[in-house]
């Protein structure tokens, strides 16, 4: 074990307790095995009462993506479906021709002016297919309010009890999906797409998303902590790292699920609505790394982690993301061949086959606040420091 690089990374972990995140798990894999494992901070950074441990859960938000990708991508090597298959195939009320029309912003919930260059223009939704949804290239918008005309009572109820609404909810995005350009002109990361990805495996396995999940990836990675809505399940808060008071909810959010829109899915969805602990995480990112037909096919993961998209500054693989010439983060730490994921709550996948590393980052950081910069620069030193000390 090299001492330098565990105090070296303890001491960057510790910096940001209080500061950036109250409560942290981080996970460094090299070469198949445990390199680093150590948790930081309190559940309850007030009251300094629950430690964080290597078994606390944080809310995973879009690392979900990664995880319903995968699940898809089973039904691709199964034959079930195919990547370029319209996904007007499976989900036959989505086809039909939409026109383009303004989005919102998804963290101010404002609208966005339309991009004056597809003004007018219409666009056939029988014709976006799977690999443009994993892509971010299908044309949907990045975000809508999915809680729309819900009659939420004062408390309002955890996501599991919002569950009876996820259908008509989905219903209405399927029927009506916003797009704002024709698919393959612009790259925009796109909740709506994993939204509907997930409705597509349900049709495809008759199974809920959940329960694929479970069967196709989850239990052939021997992963116990991944779950959706764990208070559903008698989880204890003292296991779960909390995040935001949230002025909607008038609450802090505390084992349910971060995301507005994945809550009033009912906590279940393709874009966000998983916790789980770094292990479990980082058991996902060394089956990508090792491509040894455990979960799928060498051939259908080197298709997941090459670039698929090069575009306004990002690069996609399929569900996953690459190292972009602007949107890049972990810097320029780790090298082109690099692929991972992030998630809005402080939380991140990256791999890197270069060094054979695997760093599995989860916090909550959200619990102070949705100012992106700190954890972003916080993320960038952590892996830049990991790299060079394993160089």
């Amino acid at each position: 074990m090299d001492h330098t690089f565990q105090d070296v990374i303890d001491d960057i972990m510790q910096q940001g307790v209080g500061v950036t995140f109250p409560a942290a798990s981080l996970l460094v894999l090299r070469r198949g095995k445990t390199f680093f494992h150590r948790a930081y901070g309190w559940l309850d950074p007030e009251r300094k009462a629950y430690p964080a441990s290597i078994d606390t859960r944080f809310d995973l938000a879009s690392l979900t993506k990664i995880f319903t990708a995968t699940a898809f991508m089973t039904l691709v090597d199964r034959g079930f479906v195919a990547l370029d298959d319209p996904v007007s195939s499976v989900i036959p009320e989505f086809g039909g021709l939409r026109p383009v029309s303004a989005g919102m912003d998804p963290h101010t919930k404002k609208p966005l002016a339309p991009d004056p260059r597809f003004a007018g223009m219409m666009v056939d939704a029988s014709a976006v297919t799977f690999r443009q949804l994993l892509t971010h290239t299908s044309g949907l918008a990045a975000w809508i309010d999915m809680c729309r005309g819900a009659k939420l009572d004062d408390p309002i109820p955890l996501p599991h009890e919002m569950l009876p609404d996820r259908p008509q909810r989905l219903a209405a995005l399927l029927q009506s999906p916003t797009f704002i350009y024709p698919p393959e002109r612009r790259y925009v990361y796109s909740d709506l797409g994993f939204m509907i990805l997930s409705v597509a495996i349900e049709r495809l396995t008759a199974l809920s998303l959940p329960d694929y999940l479970q069967q196709a990836v989850l239990s052939r990675l021997g992963m116990d902590s991944i779950i959706y809505n764990p208070l559903a399940y008698g989880l204890s808060r003292e296991l779960i790292a909390p995040t935001e008071f949230c002025a909607w909810r008038r609450r802090r959010v505390w084992g349910e699920v971060h995301d507005e829109n994945a809550a009033c899915l009912g906590g279940v969805s393709g874009h966000a609505g998983l916790f789980g602990a770094a292990a479990d995480v980082a058991a996902l990112g060394q089956a990508f790394l090792a491509k040894n037909g455990a979960l799928l096919s060498p051939e259908l993961m080197m298709e997941m982690t090459r670039e698929q998209v090069r575009m306004e500054g990002a690069r996609r693989g399929l569900g996953w993301q690459l190292p972009g010439e602007i949107i890049n983060p972990v810097g320029n730490a780790f090298s082109a061949r690099s692929f991972g994921h992030t998630g809005f709550t402080g939380t991140s996948l990256w791999i890197e086959p270069e060094l054979e590393l695997v760093v599995a980052l989860l916090t909550n950081r959200v619990y102070y606040g949705r100012d992106p910069q700190p954890i972003a620069d916080f993320r960038i030193t952590l892996h830049q420091t990991i790299s060079e000390l394993l160089q």
